[in-house]
């Protein structure tokens, strides 16, 4: 039974206890043999690390369930997760809403809510932040006791090892200190990551980024994002925008893009972009996304040539990704607006990305996931766990 008197520990010493509790953690339950059979580390090693995590109420270890190999006869107790052992609250941040959640140590979701911004200044949405958590929090006993943790998700130039949102183009936030504002307001460790990355945290250690050592998460909505995992780590760059293939030049000197940039991959094939051009050949001006959709499924060749050159430019751009890094697999999501047309432009996506990628890098599988804005509330409480038991420089 867990303590929850148990105060907090920083476990997290040495590489050895950073590599064994993160794959307990993302794969397990599994025994130490098992450990030190794919990381390479000694039985001995494996225990030592174990142990603080044991004594701390964040892994225990089941009742013996196989042996330790041919002819051994003593079973090994596989190790496990207590998931309610600490709570995270993540948030994701869009241009007119808060969604939040709290989740437990395996990014489960356990605490859901929505919060409407009536301002987008940071001094506002800082406040609703605020809100928010402690709505979060005082749900049920224990969130608050063991929540020590805030993941923000925002689009647009993160500095994560600051917490600076350099820009933000829904927002129109320009060099903001939005974690430390937050921890100021809320009395929590902050970690404030790029939506897409965040995202694609939650993919590698808890979805279907697990067991590949390289993997791209592509995301389809207002804007075109792109994260990739490269040799099982996160690719930030030395700026932290690494990945970006939605201002990637692929419709030459047009159609002029938010960053400045012209022909961008995002200025063609992101949900604004795609609604202006559509109300220009339909020649509407009040369509909105879905009459657009409407328009192309019932057949307008207009409606129809709009979102064949978004999924060009997606996959065009998606192949250009794939040369540079070869990725076991592509994720393709995003939030559901974004994604509810994906079947006007898929086959125009598949054909660009076979096209343009080199030899092998054609293979690549191409997964279709939709995620919801709680999934990326769920990233950036991923992102909070991930930095809370990753061995951090010091």
């Amino acid at each position: 039974m867990l303590d929850p008197s148990r105060g907090r520990a920083a476990t997290i010493t040495s590489p050895a206890s950073a590599t064994v509790f993160t794959m307990v953690l993302t794969q397990g339950p599994v025994s130490r043999v098992e450990i030190a059979r794919r990381t390479g580390l000694s039985s001995a090693a494996v225990t030592k690390a174990a142990r603080p995590f044991i004594d701390a109420g964040y892994l225990f270890e089941m009742a013996a369930t196989e042996r330790t190999g041919p002819g051994a006869g003593r079973p090994a107790s596989p190790l496990a997760i207590h998931p309610d052992r600490e709570f995270f609250v993540g948030v994701k941040i869009t241009d007119d809403d808060l969604i939040g959640v709290v989740t437990d140590l395996r990014a489960q979701v356990v605490e859901e809510a929505h919060r409407s911004l009536s301002a987008r200044t940071p001094e506002h949405v800082v406040a609703e932040l605020k809100a928010l958590a402690d709505e979060l929090l005082g749900r049920a006993p224990g969130y608050r006791e063991r929540c020590h943790s805030l993941g923000l998700a925002i689009s647009g130039d993160v500095d994560k090892s600051t917490g600076l949102v350099r820009y933000s183009p829904f927002l129109r936030w320009h060099e903001v200190p939005l974690g430390e504002l937050a921890r100021a307001a809320t009395g929590l460790t902050v970690t404030v990551e790029n939506d897409v990355k965040a995202l694609t945290v939650a993919e590698h250690w808890f979805g279907e980024g697990v067991g590949a050592s390289s993997f791209a998460l592509v995301t389809v909505g207002l804007g075109i994002g792109c994260a990739v995992v490269v040799d099982d780590r996160l690719v930030a760059g030395a700026r932290g925008v690494a990945g970006e293939i939605g201002h990637v030049p692929v419709g030459g000197d047009s159609p002029p893009c938010h960053c400045g940039g012209h022909g961008c991959v995002e200025a063609i094939a992101g949900t604004p972009a795609v609604v202006a051009a559509a109300r220009a050949a339909l020649g509407d001006e009040t369509l909105t996304l879905d009459g657009a959709m409407a328009a192309a499924r019932s057949g307008s060749p207009a409606a129809m040539a709009v979102f064949a050159r978004a999924g060009e430019a997606i996959g065009r751009a998606m192949a250009a990704m794939a040369n540079l890094i070869g990725p076991e697999r592509i994720i393709v999501s995003g939030d559901m607006p974004g994604l509810a047309a994906y079947e006007l432009f898929e086959d125009q996506l598949r054909a660009a990305f076979t096209q343009q990628a080199f030899g092998a890098a054609a293979d690549c599988r191409l997964i279709l996931r939709p995620s919801p804005f709680e999934q990326w509330a769920r990233g950036a409480a991923a992102v909070a766990i991930q930095t809370l038991f990753t061995l951090q420089e010091r």
